[in-house]
């Protein structure tokens, strides 16, 4: 993806104004805005604490104020920013209250995907989760933190996809980018990404062997201690609870006749 310069408010720094050549591909444009925007959160580009301004991002993107309002309000659905003011908005900080939230209903969701996707299993089910593994081994050897971080996430998702369990299926999607964001924060503490490996090995065998307590304790608890250090690090950084998490340091749609132009004045 091209280089997209952050967009945020702060006394030192000023927003940036320049226009950023993102050409998107025909699609819903306040779809194509939401997955520009979230990529930069994901990638850790737009960082805890920067405040997103409807205007300056409309200008970035090429497309009006309401499509941005959109896009940041779908992102908000997913947990990504949130709304500071009525035309202001702000990537959370993360806090260690927020990483043990996730973790404890990230585990509960995963434990039962476990024990079903293990109890529902099929020779073509099983085929899906050795390849989903094998992604992940690839990533580890191969890949940027990026890939690994989605390679993580999509071996989880197929266990929870074996389940057929559709509001499971729901629930899990819910939480899917703010698990992702997670993985791409905690990942960037692992020196040895192999230890991934390790981690979710047991997971994977357990559900294929049949084990159903097995897998579904091992994928409750599986990043039990990451939370653990990730929580006590946020605490130590910032002497308290709940404090800010600092991490670790596209293109232009095409308007349809119906979508109004960028709004040039600042103001709508």
């Amino acid at each position: 993806m091209p280089a997209f310069v952050p967009v945020f408010e702060s006394a030192a720094t000023p927003m940036p104004t320049s226009v950023i050549n993102l050409r998107l591909p025909k699609r819903r444009l306040d779809g194509q805005a939401a997955d520009v925007l979230r990529e930069q959160i994901l990638s850790g580009r737009f960082a805890p604490g920067l405040r997103l301004v409807e205007a300056t991002l409309a200008d970035q993107l090429g497309v009006s104020r309401g499509t941005v309002r959109a896009a940041l309000s779908e992102l908000a659905h997913e947990g990504l920013v949130s709304q500071v003011a009525y035309t202001k908005w702000m990537v959370p900080e993360l806090s260690a209250a927020d990483a043990w939230e996730l973790y404890s209903l990230r585990g509960s969701l995963e434990g039962l995907a476990a024990r079903l996707a293990t109890e529902r299993r099929t020779p073509e089910t099983m085929q899906q989760l050795r390849e989903a593994y094998e992604r992940l081994e690839a990533a580890v050897a191969t890949e940027p933190r990026s890939a690994v971080a989605a390679a993580d996430l999509a071996l989880h998702k197929t266990i929870v996809a074996i389940t057929g369990h559709r509001r499971l299926i729901g629930q899990y999607k819910l939480i899917e980018q703010q698990v992702r964001h997670y993985i791409v924060t905690s990942n960037a503490d692992i020196a040895n990404l192999h230890e991934l490996l390790d981690q979710h090995e047991p997971i994977v065998r357990a559900v294929a062997d049949g084990d159903a307590a097995r897998a579904e304790r091992l994928a409750h608890d599986h990043n039990a201690p990451e939370v653990e250090k990730f929580a006590a690090e946020l605490a130590q950084a910032n002497g308290r609870h709940g404090e800010i998490l600092p991490l670790p340091p596209g293109r232009r749609p095409r308007r349809t006749p119906t979508e109004e132009p960028p709004n040039q004045g600042g103001k709508k």
